[in-house]
């Protein structure tokens, strides 16, 4: 299967910019992926689409400041002074050289700069110049899409709320604001440790949260930190040739035994978001249940994979060629499902039906990515 057959026409005023006047009055495309049907509602209507009952699984990473401007400590003729930020994507506890001295422990982190080839191994940098939180950082290491940046001192989330910015996407054209500090981040956001949004989430409102309740809709939520396995972009053209970042996540054991119980009850099991569906189908073990504690993933779900626990997917409209893309089309296929009988096929069909339903959302005025309008696929 090829990347170029995951990519679509997107007239670039369907982006985004900003977020819906209110969490829950986003647009929601309701998909029957048995029989290609596609209705058009709002995300508010969710407690009436969803059968009582179902059990909805949400990933209550907290997005942290992750955007960190400074400026070059080089000399004048080799950019000294220039402007930098980087994406700080998480704090390494193993060092390249060995474990670090105690008083530097968080002081190393694996970051993205733009025009990364000329941020080499020695490269200094300065970031919050003049204040009493000053910090000195410098290039130690190089891994492909990434650096590895050495902080003089360590740096935390507390740190990086006084001086960093909200890591907003690159097609989010615009500097973040006070808005996106609040949405930005989902409404139950707890375990902070993403350099981007778990996006479905951003659509439910406290309200919301409580009439899925009172309607007899249960809640579990687990984390995952969202970083490189999310966002990084596929390369190469055959897509089962890319490899995907790990991320780590949490279940705990209260999460574990409410999605088991509904499994066995045979109610239906809403995955909110790409990040819940591979911390689930990545902790599953057949016989066995949900593995609790701390895990990580490198899973890569494309059409052909057949799902083990989701039932259903509430997600956004996801960027051409990206694995989110790949993710969505796999489930989109009628037989996707573990509750759909056996497996027939290499190619389902899922990323026709979901690369018609997009052209359809183009057509109709939908909202894409982070900050755009919503997906039900059952």
């Amino acid at each position: 299967m090829k990347l170029s057959d995951f990519y679509f026409e997107l007239p670039g005023d369907r982006i985004a910019q900003y977020p819906a006047a209110e969490r829950d009055r986003s647009r929601l495309m309701v998909l029957d992926r048995a029989g290609g049907r596609r209705e058009h509602r709002c995300v508010a209507e969710l407690p009436a689409l969803l059968e009582p009952g179902s059990l909805l699984v949400f990933n209550n990473s907290r997005v942290r400041r992750a955007r960190l401007p400074g400026v070059s400590l080089h000399g004048a003729g080799s950019g000294g002074g220039a402007a930098v930020e980087f994406l700080l994507l998480e704090k390494l506890t193993e060092w390249p050289a060995g474990g670090p001295p105690p008083e530097l422990c968080g002081a190393l982190w694996r970051v993205m700069v733009r025009r990364a080839r000329r941020r080499r191994t020695g490269s200094r940098y300065a970031f919050a110049a003049g204040s009493a939180d000053a910090r000195e950082a410098e290039i130690v290491g190089e891994e492909e899409e990434f650096r590895i940046l050495r902080f003089d001192r360590p740096i935390d989330d507390a740190w990086l709320d006084r001086h960093g910015r909200i890591p907003l996407p690159p097609y989010i054209r615009r500097g973040d604001g006070g808005l996106d500090g609040e949405r930005y981040q989902t409404v139950y956001a707890r375990e902070t440790g993403s350099a981007a949004a778990p996006t479905a989430g951003l659509h439910f409102s406290s309200g919301l949260l409580r009439s899925l309740e009172e309607a007899g809709m249960e809640t579990a939520f687990i984390t995952l930190h969202v970083g490189l396995g999310t966002f990084l972009p596929v390369r190469t053209e055959n897509i089962k040739d890319h490899r995907m970042h790990r991320e780590s996540y949490t279940i705990d054991g209260e999460a574990a035994s409410r999605i088991e119980k509904a499994r066995a009850e045979g109610r239906k099991i809403v995955a909110v978001g790409t990040t819940s569906v591979r911390t689930l189908e990545s902790a599953w073990r057949d016989g066995g249940g949900l593995v609790r504690g701390e895990g990580s993933t490198d899973i890569f779900i494309y059409p052909g994979y057949r799902f083990k626990v989701v039932d259903q997917l509430f997600t956004n409209f996801h960027t051409p060629g990206s694995t989110l893309l790949m993710l969505v089309s796999a489930f989109a296929s009628a037989n996707a499902s573990a509750n759909a009988g056996a497996f027939a096929g290499a190619e389902p069909g899922g990323r026709e039906l979901i690369l018609q339903s997009y052209a359809e959302a183009v057509r109709e005025g939908y909202r894409f990515f982070s900050y755009g309008d919503a997906m039900l696929i059952r």
